[in-house]
């Protein structure tokens, strides 16, 4: 897409200075608007081609020689949140087998009045539909006891990568704290060998203040875990290998504990089992 638009860009420009030159020449306003209607759209051009090609960028990942398929795909599509202020986040993935549970916890304020949901992103490589997905939430803030689950609402189209939007029981108004639970089941996404987990933020804030994510493996502990960031860019540098956190005959916990985390990042778990068990 960008292949054209750069082009464009760069005719548009050429054009309008050729017009801005005569217009000043033959001091014809008319040549003189028409010029800056040229340059205008050129400008319009070029930063839609660096947005395009950006989002392309970013839908290349890759760890360890493995394509992140989930984490590609949603990147093309992901949304920035301007009108919530995150200030903890909160991650539990369960890999049990083939099966994978997750429990996300987010907390913060709303920016503006009448903030009437807040978005989340489900990835997997296993494209399970939104309406077999176990899958609610609960607004924390108002429903502390948590008597009243919130079925999500799918946003767009179904697929691997699922935006979803989670109502608050009442719309938040400005500077109103809110506390979110997310509950969700996919079953049949996690495979022997190779596999990873992503936690994603996507928030206009240069940094939420704190992350903790945590790996529950039921059964036989991974080889290893480690646990990589990738910025917007789409590049992926290793940050370090997990040790167990907890260790029981049950389950094996690791943990991730990071502070000031950039607002639009995503940090990518990748481990090895030698079988799902």
């Amino acid at each position: 897409m960008h292949s054209f638009q750069e082009p464009l860009a760069s005719w548009a420009t050429i054009l309008g200075t050729v017009f801005s030159v005569i217009g000043l020449i033959q001091s014809r306003g008319w040549l003189a608007g028409i010029s800056a209607l040229f340059i205008g759209a050129s400008i319009f051009a070029g930063l839609y081609a660096r947005r395009k090609r950006l989002a392309l960028d970013s839908a290349a990942v890759k760890v360890e020689g493995h394509s992140i398929d989930s984490l590609n795909i949603a990147n093309l599509r992901r949304r920035v949140n301007r009108s919530l202020v995150i200030q903890e986040v909160n991650h539990v993935a369960r890999i049990e087998g083939e099966d994978l549970k997750m429990t996300w916890q987010y907390a913060g304020y709303a920016r503006a009045d009448h903030q009437a949901a807040i978005e989340f992103s489900i990835d997997s490589d296993n494209n399970i539909p939104f309406e077999a997905l176990d899958c609610f939430a609960y607004d924390l803030q108002r429903d502390p006891g948590r008597k009243h689950k919130i079925r999500p609402v799918l946003l767009g189209t179904d697929g691997i990568s699922k935006k979803i939007a989670i109502p608050f029981l009442e719309p938040l108004t400005a500077q109103q704290p809110f506390a979110v639970l997310l509950k969700c089941g996919l079953p049949g996404c996690m495979k022997a060998g190779f596999e990873y987990y992503t936690s994603t933020l996507s928030f206009d804030q240069d940094r939420v203040p704190r992350l903790t994510v945590r790996l529950v493996f039921a059964g036989a502990r991974p080889s290893w875990v480690r646990v990589y960031e990738c910025s917007p860019s789409g590049s992926a540098r290793l940050l370090k290998e997990l040790r167990p956190w907890r260790e029981s005959q049950e389950c094996t916990e690791y943990q991730d504990t990071a502070e000031e985390v950039p607002g639009q990042s995503a940090r990518i778990y990748v481990f090895w089992r030698a079988a799902a068990s």
